[in-house]
């Protein structure tokens, strides 16, 4: 049966994959490497604890418990510090390290095989409901995989991106891509926990990764909606100049 850190580290993962971090992840034209400025964020905020939790727990036979808490410091402290230092929480570590807090704590919570799948369920919304709110709060998640995807890593098609933020239109494409996602996530997770109490366990144990690999498949086919057109607007600002 899938655990809870296991459906949460995979949702993470999935997330991540195209997760949050706009706020940080600011290239311009004259950077030297923009590709590399824009992943940092990617990587510290969520390959550094989530690989973290996967080498003790896995690697060295560290606890679940003390494994989450080990790879809870780094965003909790990238957490602290961008509330610091710019007065704003740092979206993805705040994310990171809600998961895993969420996660300590469910860790106690036993019961039958139902209980446990609907506890991984409720733990991994947390991230669908995390980018879905980051588009209300102005910062949607998914910017930070759309942003080096749709940039290349490119100095020309970054300055584009950065000319390009502030506009309706753009903005409109870029939260729409967080809200494909996000909708897409939070459905696998209700359809996960509607399956718990109505099918058997057995069933759930290899039908959960279905789910989550047709939400994922899903948001990436819908997620074209977003995508092509924020790449004509970006050709059309980049030939502009």
């Amino acid at each position: 049966m899938t655990t809870t850190t296991e459906v949460t580290a995979t949702h993470a993962t999935a997330g991540a994959a195209t997760a949050t971090a706009t706020a940080t992840a600011t290239a311009t034209a004259d950077t030297a490497h923009p590709l590399k400025q824009t992943l940092a964020p990617l990587a510290i905020d969520v390959a550094v604890p989530l690989g973290g939790y996967y080498l003790l727990h896995a690697g060295f036979g560290v606890a679940t418990v003390t494994a989450l808490a080990v790879t809870s410091v780094v965003p909790a402290v990238r957490t602290v510090v961008g509330f610091l230092a710019k007065r704003e929480a740092n979206a993805l570590a705040t994310l990171m390290l809600t998961v895993n807090l969420a996660a300590i704590g469910l860790t106690f919570v036993s019961g039958d095989a139902r209980l446990m799948i609907a506890k991984d369920s409720a733990v991994s919304s947390l991230i669908a409901l995390g980018i879905l709110w980051s588009v209300r709060s102005g910062k949607p998640m998914m910017t930070a995989g759309l942003k080096p995807f749709i940039t290349k890593g490119k100095a020309e098609r970054v300055a584009a991106w950065e000319a390009l933020k502030d506009d309706p239109a753009f903005r409109a494409k870029e939260n729409l891509y967080s809200l494909i996602w996000g909708a897409a996530l939070l459905t696998e997770c209700v359809a996960r926990l509607i399956g718990a109490f109505t099918l058997a366990p057995s069933t759930m144990a290899w039908l959960g990764t279905v789910l989550l690999m047709a939400a994922i498949g899903g948001a990436c086919v819908l997620g074209g909606a977003a995508v092509e057109p924020l790449e004509k607007l970006i050709a059309a600002e980049t030939a502009d100049h």
